[in-house]
Formats: C-alpha cells, structure tokens, sequence
C-alpha cells in the first residue's frame, strides 16, 4: 500500500501550498500506509508513535502560520537504525547492542531544524556491513518489484521506505556502496556526497574515516534539495570539513565522462544489465556527454582493499567492546567479515596505506582526462534465496563498481535508468572527486529526467516541476536570474554552487528579451539583451539564492560582456541577472527562436 498522492518534495510543497492538506493529514496517512505494509516487508524497527508524530506536526503547523522559514516544511523522512534520535533506541540492526540516544545525530537535526518530521527508523544489514539487505535479525527487505530479489543493502529499510512512498527522501549510510545499491535495487537516486560534507556525528561507526551520511529520494533535484540543509561543517566533528571555493571541473563546453574498457566491465553473466548499461551510455552521449574509455584497473586494485586489508580491523574498533563481550549475538556473517580484524598488526596498517597512495597515483592520472566516470550501479542483482546461499561472495560481487569510491576520497550519485526487460530496475553511478557533488546532481538530474517513468515503486511520474523544494528566496540570498553556462549541469554551474548558492526555481523572462550566442566564449556563452522594438521573446532562466556574504565575489568573476543588471520575469517579478552589453551583441547569432541557452546547446549537441 502506497499513498494516494505522491510524496516527492515538488509536489508535497505544491499541495501545502495550495492548502489541500496539512502535515498532519500526511502523517496519518503515513501511518495507516506502514501499518499495511508491516507484515509483508521488515522495512521500519522503530516507528514514532501516532501522539508525537501528530504534536510534530501541529508544531509545525504553528511555526509556518507565525512566518518561520521552513525549507523542509512538512516533509515525511526516514533514518537508517544507526543514526542516533535523542530518547529513541539505536540498534545497529543488533538488538543486544541496542541503546536509547542521548542526542540527536546532527545530520537529523539539521533536517528536523528545517521543518522535516522524522517517522521512523529503518532496517538494515547489521552493523552496516553487507550490500545485500539480508544481514538482519529483523528480517531481509524485500524488493519492492519482486519480494524474491533482494532490496540491497546495507540501508535496506531506508531506500525501500523511499520506494514505496511512504517517507519523501530518507538517510542511509555509505561506506562501501551502501547509499548506492539500495538506490539502484529500488529505482531511486541515491547521493553519496563528498566525505565529510555532512557530519557523522551521532551514527554508529562503519569505518569511521571513510563513512558517509547518503540521501535516499526520488528525484536529483529531492537529494539535492536535502542536501543543501545538510551540508554543514560541524565543529565537533572530527572528520568533518567544508567545500573549497572553487570547482576543479574543467571550464570546457562539453563533459568528459569515462567508462570502463569493454574488458573491465563486469555484469556476473546478467545479460539485462550489460544491455541496460549500454542503453544508458548511449543517453549519455545523447545529452551531449563525450564518453572516454579509460583503464579501471587501479579503481578494482582499490576496491579489493576495502575488505582484504586493514580497513576490516576499523570495523572491528567501532564496536569492539560489544565484539570482546557478544560476539555470539551477532549475526553470523556479520561477524565472519569483521571478526579478521583482530589478525591485522601495525605493520599491515602502514603497507595498506603505502598501497592505497600508489593506486591514488594510478587514478590521478585517469581523472586528468575526464570529468567524471560513469559505471553500473551494480553489475547484477540477486534473489533472496541466491544471497542467503552464498552470502559472501554475491556481496563481494555487488561491490565491484562501488568499494573504492569512499577509499579514492570520491563524490558519487546512483540514479535510475530505463526498466530490465524483466522489470527490475536498472541504474548508473555517476562519480567525480571529492566536492563535485553539485556538477553529479546536475548530470543526474539530465539523465533522470530523459529515461525515468515513475518514482520509486509507485505509480507516479515525474513531477512536471522540477524545481528545488525551497522556492522562496532566503533572508540572506540575493535572487539570480541564469541564462545561459551558470545553470544546473552547465560548466560554470559550480561558480554558484561552491559560493553556498541554491536553486529556487525554473521560469522564463518576460516576452521583451532577445538571446544570443556570443562568439569566441571558452565555454560558450549566451548574450541576453532586452528588445526595443516590440520583438522580443520569453527566455528560460533559473532562479538561484545566492548568499549575500559571497555575492560580491560572484559578481566580480563575470566576464565582461556580461553583467549583472536587472531583469523582469513573465510573471512580473524583477530580479537581478545576466545581461550583455550591446556592442558584444554586433554580430552574434540570435538563437531567441530556441526559447533559452538548454534547448540552444541541446540542438547543437553540446548540453
């Protein structure tokens, strides 16, 4: 059972807005959907109850009525049951380690602070260990398009929470690829953000200097709405650390994207997911992406060390006191993966770490002839019965395109692609280094929208609206109109997004603009300029919230012919944005008949 209407941030905000229901209408039907549900699949352990739920709301309700800026406002979530909430127990999936939080984990708070209304908790391979979603006292999710094949792990309950439409986004973890196959095993985006971007404090420990908070939703533009709250340094946080100033990615008008040499592909004999991968390469290159072939070797060298080398011995320190005491209690392929830690000495420390720098090298020089990489989310997909068979080794197999993302200090995003023929979901990673998370959501984003047919395992397609859940201006951003290689997946995009700038909403100028294609720009750019004899057309435009503190800076990095000057949108509103000075324009190619700077480059092959 799903709900009747369709959870994902756009639509959730346009029906608040609208007044047709209140959080705490959501909430109850939340409930009733996860009560129908809990028999066929162990996807919650611990669900808030129905009198704090419905205070939550009411609160919420109240806040909003009194003015309170809310990006969040009224959004259902879900956490994996390794991620602390003040007052509710914590099991790991363990139940004889369970605990009752003192604290909220950060990460939950920023969300909670931002109008969000935690349901529950969810289940999850023990100790966050496995790929699989069987690895559970509680029981293996199932997969929600068949409940023989597995929903992927080791956030099992959170993705499947996502998928069926029950929560609008939900927290995972993500050390070895946990963020990622879920998302791929459930049709669902699954962002794997830099290391440290979002605080771990208060989640149990995987591999605490590789772990990750990911972000379960619908949509790229869900997980990146989320992620915007999230991303926050937090000082008492060891581990974590703030995005650079600027973007690394290449200032070029088309994205080098690698894939791995045919030899180096790996699908386990799973024919529907070699095809589905090709199908997905040829949309790549369809949207304008230029596909490079590269060596993968020194990123499998890479992933082998995640658990053939001393990283199993950090597994181990996280929960070693339970470990020395408990060990019985554990599940027991849990415990045969973490229990090698104790054979692992100093020495093999130092090796690995000597090893690992080596492989660094080797990928290095890869990443200075792409941009970012794409790979199969996973190179097949299991049944129940196949995992609990042979537990290990499928594991291992499933973590073939994803152990050495966190290891190479990598940004990652799953994101769906076109149904199997078997009608399983099939799904690509799209990984760039570390703070390239925005370019990823970007691309994502593209991709998302040319092949996906629905959201999740519901039955609802996309919303036509694409746009960010927050679409009012912030107290302290200034609004920005972008036409032209400042938008989302452009090649100037990070300009605004290392600058803490968020996306508002897609719109058009009002009928009195003309565009045109400026010559000699390195990357192409667009002049927009207003029309003076009554010709003029509507252009599209994005609407960002920039920072009022890094404004300034921004607006001193744009290159004359450009400027920022005032423009006035279809319905009205003004709003600073591009413009471009007139005699730049003697010359240029008017392309106004494309409608915006996208459709422009998208017909010419280059967007």
């Amino acid at each position: 059972m799903s709900l009747a209407y369709s959870l994902d941030l756009a639509r959730l905000k346009a029906a608040y807005d609208a007044n047709r229901f209140k959080p705490g209408d959501v909430v109850r039907d939340v409930l009733k959907a996860i009560d129908a549900n809990r028999e066929s699949n162990p996807v919650w352990i611990h669900v808030l109850s129905r009198e704090a739920l419905l205070a939550r709301a009411a609160e919420l309700e109240a806040r909003r009525a009194a003015g309170a800026a809310l990006p969040l406002y009224g959004a259902p979530f879900a956490v994996k049951d390794n991620i602390d909430v003040a007052g509710h127990p914590t099991t790991a999936g363990c139940p004889a380690f369970s605990y009752v939080a003192a604290e909220t984990a950060y990460a939950v708070q920023r969300l909670e602070d931002a109008g969000a209304i935690l349901i529950g908790k969810t289940n999850m391979d023990q100790f966050a260990t496995g790929l699989v979603g069987t690895r559970s006292p509680y029981g293996a999710c199932r997969n929600p398009f068949d409940p023989h094949y597995i929903s992927g792990g080791s956030s099992s309950g959170s993705a499947v929470a996502v998928a069926m439409g029950h929560v609008s986004f939900a927290l995972g973890t993500d050390t070895a690829g946990s963020g990622r196959i879920p998302a791929a095993f459930c049709n669902l985006v699954g962002l794997k953000p830099t290391r440290g971007l979002v605080s771990t404090r208060g989640v149990v420990p995987a591999c605490r200097s590789l772990d990750c908070v990911s972000v379960f939703a619908f949509t790229p533009e869900d997980a990146g709405t989320v992620a915007n709250v999230l991303t926050d340094p937090d000082p008492l946080d060891a581990f974590s650390r703030a995005a650079p100033a600027r973007s690394r990615v290449s200032d070029e008008g088309v994205v080098r994207c690698g894939v791995p040499r045919a030899a180096d592909l790996e699908f386990f004999g799973d024919a529907a997911a070699r095809e589905a991968f090709e199908r997905a390469l040829e949309k790549l290159r369809s949207l304008g992406a230029e596909l490079v072939e590269i060596d993968y070797t020194p990123f499998v060298e890479t992933a082998r060390l995640l658990y053939a080398g001393p990283w199993v011995a950090e597994r181990l320190a996280a929960i070693e006191p339970f470990f020395r005491s408990s060990a019985e209690k554990m599940d027991p392929v849990v415990r045969t993966v973490i229990e090698p830690g104790d054979s692992f000495s100093a020495l093999d420390v130092f090796r690995a770490q000597y090893r690992l720098q080596a492989l660094k090298g080797r990928c290095a020089e890869v990443w200075t002839r792409i941009d970012m990489m794409v790979v199969p989310s996973a190179g097949t997909i299991y049944r129940i019965d196949e995992v609990l068979g042979d537990p290990i080794r499928l594991n291992s197999n499933l973590g073939y395109y994803t152990n050495f993302v966190n290891l190479l200090d990598l940004a990652a995003v799953a994101v769906p692609g076109a149904f199997r023929e078997d009608g399983l979901p099939s799904g690509i990673t799209l990984i760039a280094p570390a703070f390239e998370d925005a370019m990823l959501l970007g691309w994502a984003a593209r991709f998302h929208r040319s092949v996906a047919t629905r959201l999740g395992a519901t039955q609802f397609p996309l919303p036509e609206n694409e746009n960010e859940f927050d679409s009012a201006p912030t107290e302290d951003g200034i609004t920005l109109a972008v036409v032209g290689a400042h938008l989302s997946g452009m090649p100037l995009n990070h300009q605004l997004t290392s600058r803490g700038a968020r996306l508002l909403e897609a719109c058009a100028t009002a009928p009195s603009y003309r565009l045109y294609a400026l010559p000699g720009t390195t990357p192409p750019k667009p002049g927009l300029a207003r029309s003076l004899n009554g010709s003029g057309v509507s252009i599209a435009v994005e609407l960002w919230s920039v920072p009022r503190v890094t404004f300034g800076d921004f607006v001193a990095e744009v290159p004359p012919p450009l400027a920022i000057g005032t423009l006035t949108l279809s319905d009205g509103r003004q709003v600073k944005g591009f413009v471009c000075e007139d005699h730049a324009l003697q010359g240029a190619r008017d392309i106004s008949s494309f409608g915006g700077w996208r459709s422009f480059m998208t017909d010419h092959g280059r967007a």
